[in-house]
């Protein structure tokens, strides 16, 4: 009889016919099948089988027959044979204030190998908190790191004197700092600042972490008693990891857009003039705290969403550099990004940008229609649909038409083309589509454009390069470090944001003075051959002399003219900075 076809059945049958536990399912199942001759698939129903299960089943019973393929597997040990020989000494430990770093030294001592894991569990079985924060006369006498000196700016000690400095390439950009009126534009913004600490000697220092990228900001702490980062920012000593974290809270994000500004405008009075061509993206900025109000994106190197800060970046084509930024982008409004870029740089040049490049999913088609309002060029891949590229794929070959390109792997240089004019919904008038094959893919890769008498092949080349500010969100990942989460400071995303762009831009000042190939080399490049070296400095009654150690690239650097004469640097109480190359 099947268990759907049985009524009435008091609670003790109800206790034999329904299985409570897997090893009465499988007793009961078995019994079914080979008893009561229920055939294999009704019986693998009735049990909650599949039938091919059901089958695997029956096959290891028949090959184990006996009671014993009914006895409930055996449950783990019930003893802990590290943990358990050693729990009374563990109490003991914490009892005198020790924590659980101090108590497995205590026991590597005694030859007792246990990890702060089992200390941990020991612990919160026997009823123990968490060990609140002590002061240092309450924590064991043990070995500790020698603590560096409060940073001050007021008690850098500039007498004679000489040290050798692992951060010598950070001298170089003081040129371009020199030019640039830091004290000015913190007090128009009011930037936070101290007596000890000012803002601009502040800013100065969190840009030293940021040029001399090779390592996170919470790294920093390995290069304390380095006197030249510190040197650098107009400091006696780098602050600390807590100062870097609590001062990027401390800035307003509402004086970034300003800050933005005054920066760039100082930038281009030294000869960084802005571009016309811009490369658009977003960036997503992992999150691993436990805030509900922190929005999920897609993270495309994970093929996932996660919770995470979503950044737009807007890349100067021509200057190979980052140009805007902003961090409070949030998934209602990210659409509209691209317009506020728009009138952020009329207000920051007094003109439209003249060319967008971006992907698919950056913008809505009625904002591609306000674009062509602004009479803004744009460039951008059409999403793929089923029916578009049935369409497209429909085709008669007599259509399509064989280009050349330049800026593309030999393989792919000579791809196919048809060239025609569409209409898009929230669009008004018509717009250009171009679809390409032969480049590498399976399926034509489909651009849209405003450019409707424009060459196809400039297009597509334009377009290609647009990899470029992939590259670049990737090379400030790697390099400047921006997915700031991630760091050991945390600092806030809009102000790490801010700084990101700022260092690129100094590194753009500098490549451009190296010249080619350094103009649109990857930063990594030149941090590595001319930034990453030490020096050594001395420290006269008037001069500060940083002489570098010989390189292969020091030529460049004096054909560059940048120890031609020596700079007087305000934050140094005057003293003439000379840049010995060996």
């Amino acid at each position: 009889m099947l268990i759907s076809e049985r009524k009435n059945i008091t609670s003790i049958q109800a206790r034999f016919l329904n299985p409570t536990n897997s090893t009465h399912r499988q007793y009961e199942a078995l019994r079914a099948f080979y008893v009561d001759k229920i055939s294999s698939s009704d019986a693998a129903r009735c049990f909650g089988y599949s039938a091919g299960s059901f089958r695997v089943l029956c096959h290891q019973f028949s090959k184990n027959a006996g009671r014993q393929f009914f006895l409930p597997p055996q449950k783990g040990p019930q003893s802990a044979p590290k943990r358990d020989p050693v729990r009374q000494t563990v109490t003991q430990l914490r009892k005198q204030n020790l924590s659980v770093y101090d108590i497995q030294r205590v026991l590597t001592e005694k030859n007792i190998r246990l990890s702060t894991v089992s200390i941990s569990k020991i612990l919160t079985e026997e009823g123990f908190a968490k060990l609140p924060r002590r002061a240092d006369d309450e924590r064991p006498q043990t070995n500790k790191p020698d603590p560096a000196e409060v940073a001050d700016a007021r008690a850098l000690d500039l007498s004679p004197r000489s040290f050798t400095t692992k951060f010598g390439g950070l001298f170089l950009f003081c040129k371009y700092l020199d030019n640039i009126p830091l004290q000015h534009i913190a007090d128009e913004l009011e930037l936070p600042g101290s007596s000890m600490i000012p803002a601009p000697y502040a800013i100065r220092a969190l840009l030293a972490l940021k040029l001399f990228g090779n390592a996170r900001h919470g790294h920093v702490m390995s290069y304390i008693f380095d006197e030249g980062p510190a040197l650098f920012a107009g400091l006696n000593a780098m602050p600390k990891r807590a100062f870097l974290a609590e001062y990027s809270c401390r800035v307003d994000p509402r004086c970034f857009p300003q800050l933005n500004q005054r920066w760039f405008e100082a930038v281009a009075k030294i000869g960084l003039h802005p571009g016309t061509s811009f490369d658009l993206d977003f960036h997503t900025i992992p999150f691993y705290g436990d805030d509900s109000l922190v929005e999920k994106h897609y993270i495309p190197r994970r093929s996932h969403r996660q919770k995470g800060m979503l950044v737009f970046f807007a890349h100067d084509a021509d200057n190979h550099m980052f140009c805007y930024a902003n961090a409070a982008v949030s998934k209602a409004d990210q659409n509209d990004e691209i317009l506020r870029f728009v009138e952020h740089w009329k207000q920051r040049t007094g003109k439209n940008p003249q060319q967008l490049i971006f992907d698919s999913k950056l913008t809505t088609y009625a904002n591609l229609n306000e674009l062509n309002k602004l009479h803004i060029q744009f460039t951008t891949i059409r999403r793929r649909t089923d029916k578009l590229l049935d369409d497209v794929l429909a085709q008669p070959s007599s259509a399509w038409r064989r280009i050349e390109l330049k800026n593309i792997a030999r393989e792919f240089r000579r791809p196919r083309i048809l060239d025609s004019r569409i209409e898009l919904n929230d669009y008004a008038g018509t717009v250009r589509q171009i679809a390409v094959r032969d480049l590498g893919h399976e399926e034509p890769t489909i651009l849209l454009t405003n450019q409707l008498t424009g060459s196809a092949t400039t297009l597509i080349d334009r377009y290609a390069k647009r990899m470029v500010i992939e590259n670049a969100i990737a090379d400030g990942i790697d390099f400047f470090h921006i997915d700031a989460l991630s760091s050991s400071v945390p600092l806030k995303v809009a102000f790490d944001a801010q700084l990101t762009l700022m260092a690129s831009t100094l590194y753009r000042l500098f490549a451009r003075d190296i010249g080619a190939p350094y103009d649109t080399a990857k930063t990594r490049r030149i941090f590595r051959d001319f930034i990453d070296a030490s020096a050594h400095v001395s420290i006269t009654e008037s001069n500060i002399i940083v002489r570098y150690q010989k390189r292969a690239h020091n030529p460049l650097l004096k054909a560059a003219g940048l120890n031609d004469s020596p700079l007087r640097i305000p934050w140094l109480a005057g003293k003439k900075l000379e840049i010995l190359l060996g």
